[in-house]
């Protein structure tokens, strides 16, 4: 655009001093002719510099998802092609689900299994309340019987050393206290041993039996729904709109959940317009100032956009404290520069842009707008430019 003015410059300055010799054409008009523009180009170019700051560095980004597998397995379907047009939730491919369906089954029927002995469990303990109650009132009308047999071994002990008795009776007396004892015994253990089983519980009132079966049912719930969950990614799904690239999966393959080798990339089509400054030039640029783009890939088109942000984090600000990770913003950015990101104009809507897509434009601040003409016309004659292929060969 300088050259354009100068050339119009030196039309004037041919008019006025060479064709119709208005001026003389001596040292000192020469030496004015020459600082004149030299001094007025750098005026202009320093002025519009901050008030509609150009920026020969404007990039498309598209974010790209690295699709990996969540589950490994034989890849039976990969119904997408690469560089296609993909909507959100469309199959890209589908993984055999015949292992997971068994691992499904699998933990249901172990489910089942579970709650069979937890009724078995919950039969086992009131069953130990009702021993406890038997083995009770057994112990409770065994004892009267035991006093009553010990008060009549005593008597016929005492008869039969006087000889008042017979001794066989003596005997036989005592044996059945012997036996009421050893009935009193083992009802007495019975008895303890219930207690002792009700008496083990969890710290919510269940028995540790029922509540180790419980816990052995949530443990089985959870592999199956983790099963249920493996078995839904064996179909995945697209996570946006967009277009798969780099397609590297095929039926017949293995697929593997590796993060450091995708089995595709996704690049979806939500886009962000970056147009990239030195860090002096954005002082004046504020949120909502409009702005235009001349895309190489749109030669004679002017693109208007909006500022949305200024993208004050970068690379640079980042020191490896807790991290190794020297990656700013959504793209690598030059050093000491920092990213405006542009968006594009409602009218503008459906207008494609290829991920990568390079540009140059400018931003119109708030000051000075009668000026800003001309960045306006340094931005349409760029457009012009782009339908130029300067190639040799």
């Amino acid at each position: 655009m300088e050259v354009l003015l100068l050339g119009i410059y030196a039309f004037f300055v041919w008019l006025v001093f060479i064709k119709f010799k208005w001026l003389p054409w001596n040292i000192t008009s020469q030496v004015i002719v020459i600082t004149l523009p030299i001094v007025g180009l750098t005026i202009l170019i320093l002025c519009l510099n901050i008030i509609a700051p150009p920026s020969h560095d404007i990039r498309v980004i598209n974010y790209v998802v690295p699709v990996n597998p969540p589950v490994r397995g034989l890849v039976t379907e990969v119904p997408v092609e690469p560089n296609r047009p993909v909507k959100k939730g469309d199959v890209l491919f589908k993984v055999d689900p015949a292992p997971f369906e068994i691992a499904v089954k699998n933990a249901e029927a172990q489910i089942a299994q579970l709650k069979v002995q937890l009724i078995t469990a919950q039969a086992s303990s009131r069953n130990l309340e009702q021993q406890l109650k038997s083995a009770t009132g057994q112990k409770d009308a065994l004892e009267p019987k035991l006093k009553l047999a010990r008060v009549r071994m005593q008597q016929f002990k005492e008869l039969a050393e006087t000889g008042a008795g017979n001794k066989f009776d003596s005997e036989q007396a005592q044996s059945d206290v012997q036996n009421l004892e050893g009935q009193l015994a083992s009802i007495v253990a019975t008895e303890a041993q219930a207690r002792e089983k009700l008496g083990a519980k969890t710290p919510e009132g269940e028995q540790d039996e029922v509540a180790n079966v419980r816990a052995q049912i949530v443990r089985a719930e959870a592999q199956l729904a983790d099963a249920k969950w493996e078995l839904s990614q064996t179909t995945y799904y697209a996570p946006a709109n967009g277009r798969v690239v780099a397609l590297t999966l095929r039926p017949g393959a293995m697929a593997t959940p590796m993060p450091m080798a995708p089995a595709m990339n996704f690049v979806e089509d939500e886009q962000w317009i970056l147009a990239i400054y030195e860090q002096n030039e954005v002082r004046k640029v504020k949120d909502g100032q409009e702005a235009e783009i001349a895309f190489e890939m749109l030669p004679g088109r002017i693109v208007k956009c909006k500022v949305d942000s200024i993208m004050w984090a970068t690379a640079q600000g980042q020191l490896p404290i807790g991290s190794m990770n020297s990656a700013g913003g959504v793209a690598p950015i030059p050093p000491n520069c920092v990213a405006v990101r542009l968006l594009l104009d409602p009218k503008e809507k459906d207008l494609f842009l290829a991920a990568g897509a390079h540009g140059s434009g400018a931003v119109y601040t708030d000051i000075a707008r009668e000026v800003q003409i001309l960045r306006k016309v340094f931005v349409r004659v760029k457009s012009k430019l782009n339908w130029l292929i300067l190639k040799l060969h």
